[in-house]
């Protein structure tokens, strides 16, 4: 009777001692995982300093009559400053709002001067044509030469290494983006379904650059604006635009 008591004690001590030895390490690895910022898995919380919260509101394919103004009124509205990829075509009759892109503090990309994928993508010489061609129009308008640039459709299966350094040499810089509304290929798309694209993206990203559009059948993108902007802002994003002094983002090239 004495042994089977003392066989209880004993163990209970050694199930107590397991267990303090188990919290010790558990302990130790959380902190060991909460430090290390390269682990994939890591979460990046809006507490965390080392997550730069960071939007890039950009808009392609403009400018267009009504829709590009009305865009403007709304980031005037809220205070936001945005990035505006033109195409060259686009901007003949419609200088005025070119100007007021500019004049209002937003920055402006160039998204060739055509627009025709057939065309611009039959060479990478005459992509960079198109680019050069947009570039001098915005020049003789606003008399600012961007060097920043988007591939329509985004750069995937166009960018090789060769084609990056020759754009490069052309003072011209990549960018794509992380987060798309889909508003391009579906300009119809409820004002609620863009506000819950836009909020799809991985809290481990760096920045968020958010594909929009300002094509004349983009009145919903306009509706949905402001709740986006009070998205990002409740999750205390700062607005920034894309100019020539912003690190490129592009897609993986292509081999």
């Amino acid at each position: 009777m004495i042994k089977l008591k003392k066989t209880r004690v004993y163990t209970l001590c050694f199930i107590i001692v397991f267990v303090a030895i188990i919290s010790t390490k558990l302990q130790d690895l959380n902190v060991l995982y909460a430090k290390d910022k390269s682990n994939p898995l890591t979460t990046y919380d809006a507490g965390d300093p080392n997550y730069n919260k960071t939007v890039y509101l950009t808009f392609d394919d403009g400018p267009t009559y009504i829709i590009t103004d009305k865009l403007l009124d709304v980031l005037k509205e809220n205070n936001v400053k945005a990035t505006f990829f033109v195409v060259g075509k686009e901007i003949e009759g419609r200088e005025d709002i070119l100007k007021r892109i500019h004049n209002e503090g937003h920055s402006i990309g160039l998204h060739t001067y055509s627009h025709n994928f057939k065309s611009i993508y039959s060479s990478k010489e005459i992509f960079i044509e198109e680019m050069e061609k947009v570039r001098s129009k915005v020049k003789d308008i606003i008399n600012v030469s961007p060097s920043v640039i988007r591939f329509p459709g985004g750069s995937s299966n166009h960018l090789t290494q060769d084609f990056l350094v020759s754009l490069h040499e052309h003072n011209f810089k990549v960018y794509d983006w992380n987060v798309d509304l889909s508003d391009g290929v579906n300009p119809n798309l409820t004002t609620n379904k863009l506000v819950q694209n836009a909020k799809k993206y991985k809290q481990s990203y760096s920045r968020l650059i958010v594909l929009l559009h300002c094509n004349s059948n983009n009145k919903n993108t306009v509706k949905a604006l402001p709740h986006i902007i009070r998205y990002y802002k409740g999750l205390g994003y700062e607005f920034k635009v894309i100019d020539n002094n912003t690190e490129e983002y592009y897609y993986k090239l292509k081999k």
